[in-house]
């Protein structure tokens, strides 16, 4: 019975899949195993985000590297986004990752859509930690900004370029460093997109930081 029950145990831990690599899209999204997962409560500064003349955007994403790196990542699901990401509490190794990135200052509390994280903001605030210890632009703002602009320029007004290079298909927003450096050759393939679900729904995908 002994060896019965240790020859199954064995067999469901050869059958067990590998727990999933976790790849940090930008500073409040996560992808793990093929699923994109939007950080709960929080919106960090993008990745080609300045706060003043500090690199902010580009912080908050190594920050979220560090935070998940050599660490076991659990996510519990709330809803889908408008882009068919899933809207999650994460953790790594049981730690609230979206707490500690609104309590170091390195993304603000999402009033709009939660207001789970507006006492770690406060408290944030009143230490003047990271992006409240001077200038900076809020990200939906400067989304918005860098979209209109981006926009007034594309074909068609849709302004998501679709590159194809080696690292597979890779899409950037009008708020991705590598946006102006980005030529889109529509003879290889290459494409506009209206949307990032427009782009993830084409099989394009964000780029990576780790």
């Amino acid at each position: 019975m002994i060896a019965r029950v240790l020859a199954a145990l064995m067999l469901w831990i050869a059958a067990a899949p590998a727990e999933a690599q976790t790849r940090v899209v930008d500073g409040d999204t996560l992808e793990i195993g093929g699923t994109i997962y939007r950080l709960n409560g929080i919106d960090a500064p993008e990745h080609g985000q300045k706060c003043g003349t500090w690199n902010c955007g580009a912080e908050a994403t190594d920050a979220l590297v560090e935070m998940v790196k050599g660490r076991r990542v659990t996510c519990d699901p709330i809803s889908k986004d408008g882009y068919g990401r899933v809207i999650a509490t994460c953790y790594a190794d049981g730690n609230d990752i979206g707490g500690a990135l609104v309590d170091e200052g390195l993304a603000w509390a999402f009033r709009r859509y939660s207001t789970a994280y507006t006492d770690a903001e406060t408290i944030a605030k009143a230490r003047s930690l990271g992006i409240w210890s001077g200038t900076f632009t809020a990200p939906w703002d400067f989304r918005e900004a860098q979209w209109t602009s981006a926009a007034q320029k594309a074909p068609d007004g849709c302004p998501i370029k679709g590159n194809i290079s080696r690292n597979g298909r890779i899409y950037h927003a009008p708020w991705s460093p590598w946006y102006d450096k980005t030529r889109i050759n529509t003879s290889k393939g290459e494409r506009w997109f209206c949307s990032e679900a427009e782009a993830v729904a084409a099989g394009w995908r964000a780029p990576y930081w780790d």
